[in-house]
């Protein structure tokens, strides 16, 4: 019986110190070994967001016990380990360049390959982590920082559909929740003011929505949020404005998803029809329950990582060095941090499209 690879996966792009070792079975479905994420929302609560600065010092400091955790839950010794996977972008700078360069010095101290990561192929194979999943497929790739549709033709090949113009999708709804004096990170409680509201309360604007293909913009949506929040003065209204915003946030992403499926079938001509959505706000229950029922619409198959990896963590870095190391895909140890690094590397700058905002 051959040895499988044993991959170290480090992460640090923005408010998340994680750690993760993987490795996979005879079959060569990964496995995930262990899984340690530390959040850092309590440091960042009272200023309404990620201060850089701050992340970047609690990042320094957990860093050294978050992989040792690891490494400790896994089961597995270091000298086991036969490659280090760190995130290198995209993010704040500050923040990679903790993981990015303790991912390099770990890898040196052990002489095992290293492997530099985008985050954002992280989140676009982060469902291989449950899901036998082929090339290609289509993905919609939902975060704080980006919204996009990319045809996934394989391991670092990348075609991007459609992307926000503006604003990402998890930014629209952070900056709502706390419109609606929500503490940060309060995108995740828009859903559960939603349950509570008349979604036919407000009627918001869909930007681009009869134009721009499966282009997405958000600014003006929440522009109007803002003015509506002005003059809002009980909790029942706030629970209407989280269900109108829901609803809108669907209705825009069932007709820039359909307009994705007709583009991704027109690019491949193969019989599978595969819809991949992963990205923080692919935790949504009511993005992932409207998007399963569109698949059944239109004959395609919905994957969705599970909800405990849809936000930013390790073992997605580690699945992609996975899948780099069996191709014998290594980085050199002077391998830059990169705040900007588009997945389509041809594709049009544009603000939402592998960026950090």
């Amino acid at each position: 019986m051959s040895k499988k690879p044993l991959i170290l996966g480090i992460e640090s792009s923005c408010d998340e110190t994680a750690a993760s070792l993987i490795t996979e079975n005879e079959q060569g479905i990964p496995v995930v070994l262990s899984n340690i994420i530390s959040s850092q929302v309590e440091i960042h609560k009272e200023f309404g967001g990620v201060v850089p600065e701050l992340a970047a010092r609690s990042h320094v400091e957990k860093i050294d016990w978050i992989v040792k955790e690891a490494i400790d839950k896994s089961g597995k010794k270091v000298e086991e380990i036969d490659a280090v996977a760190s995130t290198a972008g995209p993010g704040l700078i500050v923040c990679l360049s903790v993981g990015l360069s303790f991912g390099k010095a770990f890898s040196s101290s052990i002489n095992k390959p290293f492997i530099a990561v985008n985050h954002l192929e992280g989140h676009a194979l982060s469902p291989k982590l449950n899901s036998k999943l082929d090339y290609p497929y289509l993905l919609l790739l939902i975060s704080g920082g980006h919204s996009q549709f990319l045809n996934v033709q394989g391991l670092g090949k990348y075609k991007r559909l459609g992307t926000t113009i503006d604003d990402a999708l998890g930014e629209a709804f952070d900056k709502t929740a706390k419109l609606l004096g929500v503490e940060f990170p309060g995108g995740p409680q828009i859903e559960i003011f939603a349950e509570k509201g008349d979604p036919n309360k407000y009627d918001l604007p869909k930007p681009i929505f009869n134009k721009g293909g499966c282009n997405l913009s958000f600014a003006g949506l929440k522009t109007a949020i803002l003015r509506i929040s002005k003059n809002i003065k009980t909790e029942q209204e706030k629970f209407d404005l989280a269900a109108s915003f829901q609803k809108t946030i669907e209705e825009i992403l069932y007709k820039k998803t359909k307009i994705a499926f007709s583009e991704f079938q027109n690019q491949n001509k193969t019989k599978e029809k595969i819809f991949v959505v992963a990205g923080g706000v692919a935790a949504n229950k009511n993005i992932r329950f409207m998007l399963t029922n569109l698949c059944k619409e239109e004959s395609f198959q919905s994957i969705f990582p599970p909800i405990e990896l849809c936000g930013d963590n390790a073992a997605m870095i580690a699945m992609v060095g996975l899948e780099k190391f069996k191709l014998k895909q290594f980085d050199n140890l002077d391998y830059p941090a990169k705040p900007r690094w588009q997945l389509d590397e041809e594709a049009a700058f544009l603000k939402g499209a592998g960026v950090q905002l």
